[in-house]
């Protein structure tokens, strides 16, 4: 069994490890790999013939710089991949070098597979044409994307969210208070500005002004901001938080979000790890004004936060841009923090959706790879 692999970033690393190490189980030493991964895939035994970091390009302009090289290893991994006799090509996010990949491997004759989809349901969804012409089948972490699939006719299986198994069902607020150093009686907000520059930029400003009206409300309001890195809390420094009364932490995101009474946060993952710690939340957003116009021209879904997706309902507040005033998030936060019930009835809500996504997802990715190529042909 030869199985081709072709990671982008440190998060389709871990995901490839994961997905080798099922498949290892699966077809014990009668399998190899080969194509692109990290570290945790090489340690899994895969032949990596380009670094992790070759594809991690973001930004117009410097994929448009690196397009020839980008080519090129396109161009080089198809044929290794045919010459190497490789029984199934699985792309791991990446979608925008992965699919051109699939598609032509597809069309020699090779099964081929995506993981993790891209968010072709939100925008682009013209997209979903190349998708079924790329691949034998898509796999999703999420329901409603599975079910977006099903109606465009791409065979896909939702497999459940790699988070979900590593986030517990039943979260320890005591244990993660105490590591932190905050008390049991505390009314404790987690305040997560974004893990990029230009979203601390713009957040920030509009979350110290919601921080300010709520303590207003409740003065005795501990509020903790995680640094996603040593650059993000240099920013967050710079805008004077802690002169505001705010505990900066680096990382911890997760502990942080489990002390927590709330969430405040910018649209993102965070949004999915703050409903995975069972935290009631509001989620806001900015972005300069001409990106903006585009976007919401080109979003075609009716919520942006993956909870609200998730449970197809406005569990949570969403404001965006003009809408993500000061006066606003207070607002909205404000029954969060001091109505309990309110509060409990939303993690509860959480908790169940949390068992939707524990689905083993490795294992179950595993499963419908083996499946996929084992199937009559």
């Amino acid at each position: 069994m030869r199985v081709y692999l072709v990671a982008g970033e440190l998060s389709g690393d871990i995901l490839g490890a994961t997905l080798m190490r099922e498949l290892k189980h699966h077809y014990g030493d009668d399998v190899s790999f080969r194509g692109i991964g990290g570290p945790r895939m090489i340690e899994q035994g895969i032949e990596s013939l380009y670094p992790l970091e070759t594809l991690s390009i973001m930004g117009l302009v410097e994929v448009l710089r690196h397009l020839p090289k980008l080519v090129g290893v396109r161009r080089h991994l198809r044929r290794d991949a045919q010459s190497w006799g490789a029984d199934i090509m699985i792309g791991i996010d990446a979608p925008d070098f992965n699919l051109g990949l699939e598609a032509q491997l597809r069309s020699s004759g090779m099964t081929t597979a995506h993981y993790v989809s891209p968010s072709v349901w939100a925008w682009r969804q013209g997209r979903v044409k190349k998708i079924r012409r790329a691949v034998d089948m898509m796999l999703t972490f999420l329901p409603f994307e599975a079910e977006f699939y099903e109606r465009h006719d791409v065979p896909v299986r939702f497999v459940g969210h790699p988070l979900a198994e590593e986030l517990p069902l039943e979260n320890d607020r005591h244990q993660a208070r105490q590591t932190l150093g905050l008390d049991d009686s505390a009314r404790v907000l987690a305040v997560l500005p974004g893990s990029r520059g230009s979203e601390i930029g713009f957040m920030t400003p509009v979350f110290l002004e919601a921080v300010r009206l709520l303590r207003q409300r409740l003065p005795a309001l501990e509020v903790i901001m995680p640094a996603a890195t040593p650059t993000r809390r240099d920013e967050l420094l710079a805008h004077g938080v802690v002169e505001q009364g705010i505990t900066v932490v680096d990382g911890r995101a997760w502990e942080v979000m489990t002390a927590a009474d709330a969430v405040l946060l910018t649209s993102g993952t965070s949004a999915l790890e703050a409903m995975l710690c069972h935290r009631p939340m509001v989620v806001a957003y900015r972005m300069a004004p001409m990106t903006w116009q585009i976007a919401r021209r080109m979003v075609k879904t009716r919520w942006i936060s993956l909870p609200n997706l998730i449970a197809q309902e406005s569990l949570v507040p969403e404001l965006i841009q003009d809408d993500a005033t000061g006066e606003a998030i207070a607002a909205a936060l404000a029954p969060l923090l001091e109505n309990d019930s309110e509060a409990r009835a939303l993690s509860e809500r959480f908790i169940d959706m949390h068992k939707t996504l524990q689905r083993g997802a490795s294992a179950r990715a595993a499963l419908a790879i083996t499946e996929l190529v084992d199937r009559p042909h």
